[in-house]
């Protein structure tokens, strides 16, 4: 028997239930469920000082991209807010470059301006993706549109690879023939006001994205960082430039190529692990440890979890006694349920199946256990 779910994959390690207060009465809350309540946080260390805020910068803090993330209301709303909120950042950025473009007549610094908002675009996948995951689930797409938000991460992955690839080429290319940079002061200004504000955006994307559980928002984030690095080598140049290093601009350039593919990596393995349905093995084990501190719960024989763009959904097998009801075997299904709404963070979907205990010898998944390759079902 399931509560809203059947059974379909292996099973995992079992462990045994324990006892824990009486149960409430069952609450039956699914995607409406309401999560404005305290989930608890997990407490890791962090290195400090400089070697802090590299890490911070390069990779910032997170399990799958979606932990390490307060309680807050975990919608698409909020995220569709993010993006409206830092393209306004983008664009204020963007007009401040195009003043100092018509006043410097920089052909180069009007080349990084059209850069920086062509990227601006990557937030367009992005918003549209959020928009799909507010569509109902249909019969063609029994699980909604959630994933569309992980595809826009790929996107995103690509435009960020494109970033890494032309400030290489562009680096390089300087460096066989080597340009000097004219209205030094002007061009160090703009890339200062670039990086400020690309910056600025990044980590608003990042916090949000972390905080509602969206991998793709926080990959937009670190692309928006990409161009804040860009910025950097515009200030980097300028100023070599300015004390006779004529080759600054290229090899600073070469170094935020560098950096620009640390990003790439941290943003590439959070998508990937994203679209390969992974997630921290310490969430699967709270799942087990709320489940089977359920009254009536023997024994939880798997645990199955998955984000969907930034919502979690869980499925958990657990074991009763064989001589309850359907309805007794039901309330204890739905009690699991409720808990796991209750304790774990941005979880909006949550299966139970239960199994009877075999104390009588027989094995209750006998019928199907030939169709797994582990002889469990």
């Amino acid at each position: 028997m399931s509560t809203h779910g059947r059974r379909g994959a292996p099973a995992g390690p079992a462990r045994d239930g324990g006892d824990g207060p009486p149960a409430p009465a069952a609450a039956s809350g699914e995607a409406d469920h309401d999560h404005d309540h305290d989930h608890g946080a997990h407490d890791h260390g962090h290195p400090g000082g400089l070697r802090g805020l590299l890490t911070s910068l390069f990779r910032p803090h997170s399990h799958d991209a979606g932990a390490s993330i307060d309680t807050a209301l975990e919608t698409s709303r909020e995220g569709m807010r993010a993006l409206k909120v830092s393209l306004l950042g983008l664009a204020v950025t963007a007009v401040f470059q195009v003043v100092i473009v018509a006043v410097s007549g920089s052909v180069a610094l009007l080349a990084d301006t059209i850069h920086n908002f062509s990227d601006a675009l990557t937030a367009v996948p992005l918003g549209v993706a959020f928009l799909l995951g507010r569509r109902l689930p249909t019969r063609r797409y029994t699980y909604g549109y959630g994933r569309a938000e992980d595809l826009a991460g790929i996107f995103i992955v690509a435009m960020i690879a494109l970033s890494a690839a032309v400030a290489g080429y562009e680096s390089v290319r300087r460096l066989m023939d080597p340009r000097p940079i004219t209205d030094v002061g002007w061009v160090a200004a703009a890339g200062v006001i670039g990086f400020v504000g690309n910056e600025a955006v990044a980590e608003y994307r990042m916090r949000v994205g972390r905080r509602i559980g969206s991998a793709a928002l926080v990959a937009d984030g670190l692309h928006a960082r990409t161009d804040g690095f860009t910025s950097l080598a515009v200030v980097g140049g300028a100023i070599g430039t300015a004390t006779g290093f004529e080759l600054a601009d290229p090899v600073v350039g070469l170094v935020i190529t560098a950096a620009i593919l640390v990003v790439l990596r941290g943003a590439a393995r959070d998508i990937y692990r994203r679209l390969m349905d992974s997630v921290d093995p310490e969430l699967v084990d709270q799942i087990e440890e709320v489940v089977a501190a359920v009254p009536g719960v023997e024994a939880v024989d798997a645990v199955r979890v998955r984000w969907i763009g930034h919502e979690l959904r869980a499925e958990a097998d657990i074991v009763t006694r064989s001589d309850l009801s359907i309805g007794d075997a039901h309330d204890i299904a739905e009690e699991a349920r409720h808990r796991l709404l209750h304790d774990v963070r941005r979880l909006t979907q949550a299966t139970i199946h239960v199994s009877p205990s075999d104390h009588d010898g027989r094995d209750p998944h006998e019928r199907t256990s030939h169709h797994f390759s582990d002889g469990r079902s």
